[in-house]
């Protein structure tokens, strides 16, 4: 589910929304109820593994031997 990060540009509350892209208006703040709110970027939601190569990609992790 598309769930995003607004702050209220009049009271300064940071809040998060379910918003979908169908949706023509942003929502309001929670707080003061205004309208004049903007999306935050925020981090994704994801991790990567393996090792940061100096060529900014990664690489994967040297294999363990396994136990048994």
């Amino acid at each position: 589910m598309p769930i995003f990060e607004f702050i209220c540009k009049d009271c300064g509350r940071e809040f998060e929304e379910l918003f979908l892209s169908s949706d023509k208006n942003a929502p309001e703040c929670p707080q003061c109820r205004s309208a004049n709110v903007e999306k935050l970027m925020s981090a994704g939601n994801f991790r990567a593994h393996g090792i940061p190569s100096g060529s900014g990609g990664f690489t994967p992790p040297p294999c363990s031997p396994s136990l048994g």
